[in-house]
């Protein structure tokens, strides 16, 4: 399962590895009250995590890390929705893997800084059955297919 985390809308995806091959299960966005307290809304993200997990049974997560930017306010913000969406996962005991934007964009397209509609583009092609409900789903597929392609690499 790979996981985008945000807190207006919080990606996830769900595949299926077997080997180099992989195949698309589900995919979704948890999507925020933005006049929400801050509390329910990391509540709100946590508890559908928790639902779809339990919903699809994956083996194990991969979360994509925070990137800093200029807006400290924002990237807390962040900070705040992926520790929500890691502890659901870690609820429900899964082992959490952890991958910089950049590597996620190199494992998928091939180059660190691809733009987000490369990663989509990238994502449909591997994964056509895949119909994301938006680009944080996209994303998040595209987690989890990075976490395929790592872990098959650390596994040799």
């Amino acid at each position: 399962m790979g996981i985008d985390p945000g807190l207006n809308h919080t990606g996830w995806g769900v595949i299926e590895a077997c080997g180099n091959d992989l195949a698309h299960v589900a995919n979704g966005t948890v999507r925020t009250q933005a006049d929400a307290p801050l509390a329910a809304r990391l509540m709100f993200i946590h508890e559908a995590l928790v639902e779809i997990i339990r919903s699809f049974d994956p083996a194990e997560a991969a979360i994509e890390e925070t990137f800093v930017n200029r807006d400290a306010r924002a990237t807390l913000k962040l900070g705040h929705a992926r520790a929500a969406a890691m502890l659901a996962a870690a609820r429900c005991k899964l082992e959490i893997a952890e991958y910089a934007p950049n590597r996620v964009k190199k494992a998928v397209v091939g180059a660190g800084h691809a733009q987000k509609r490369q990663v989509a583009a990238m994502v449909a092609m591997l994964l056509p059955k895949a119909k994301a409900d938006s680009a944080d789903a996209a994303d998040a597929l595209a987690v989890a297919i990075c976490h395929a392609h790592y872990r098959t690499a650390l596994a040799r």
